[in-house]
């Protein structure tokens, strides 16, 4: 079944959430100290994901080129207003487009997402998603019981994403045969870690950086990173 490590991963999401909102509330300073270090290790986690690669042209072509095109369409804008819709029907929960926007982009932004749906859907090997759905669990709970309840509904977007990809796995090895796949998903994830350090900052109240309007700079970054390495003299 193609589908079972997506699956899984979204049920992890929704388990750990239910856990985070059942799970007594932590007093303002507690949950000020838990949001700092959610902060600092969601950052750490992004640095390592941006270091994957050392294509600098594709990642600045990506995030530029991405992020006007996100800032075009108001992405981040949209998101929000679709979380405050949210609000309005679930119970009018204080920061839930914040909850949900920033666990959506933490659980598909990554590595683990695209190689373990991609095993998925081409061998049925389902143990990178496994592992990555305890981790994501796990997260869900810290998340959940500092941002809200909008991060249960993040388990939505996870399970299309992966979901996507798993089913779409044999046409994209297809399209992206070797080492050049290999390539695009070392672009990807960096550009996908540069995104998870900006919500590392904005979680730390360092800075109010509009992430989803980045969220093009992932498609970007594959057209960008296979015409590089179609270019000889590059």
């Amino acid at each position: 079944m193609a589908l079972l490590g997506t699956v899984v991963n979204a049920f992890a999401v929704v388990l750990g959430s239910l856990l985070g909102l059942i799970l007594p509330r932590l007093r303002e300073e507690m949950r000020t100290q838990v949001m700092q270090g959610v902060g600092l290790v969601v950052t750490v986690m992004g640095l390592s994901m941006a270091m994957r690669s050392e294509n600098i042209i594709v990642i600045l072509v990506s995030l530029v080129l991405g992020g006007v095109v996100g800032g075009w369409l108001h992405l981040d804008e949209q998101l929000k207003r679709f979380g405050r819709w949210m609000e309005e029907r679930f119970g009018n929960k204080e920061g839930f487009a914040s909850g949900f926007i920033t666990a959506t982009l933490v659980f598909c932004v990554g590595p683990m997402a695209v190689l373990g749906a991609l095993a998925g859907g081409l061998k049925g090997e389902h143990e990178l998603l496994f592992t990555k759905a305890m981790l994501d669990g796990f997260t869900a709970i810290i998340f959940t019981s500092s941002l809200g309840v909008g991060v249960l509904f993040s388990a939505v977007p996870i399970f299309l994403y992966q979901g996507v990809i798993a089913l779409s796995a044999e046409w994209i090895i297809r399209l992206f045969q070797g080492p050049l796949l290999d390539r695009i998903l070392e672009d990807l994830t960096a550009v996908g870690g540069i995104m998870i350090i900006a919500i590392g900052l904005n979680l730390l109240n360092l800075t109010r950086i509009r992430v989803a309007d980045w969220l093009p700079a992932l498609p970007v970054a594959v057209v960008a990173a296979a015409v590089y390495d179609a270019i000889p003299f590059l």
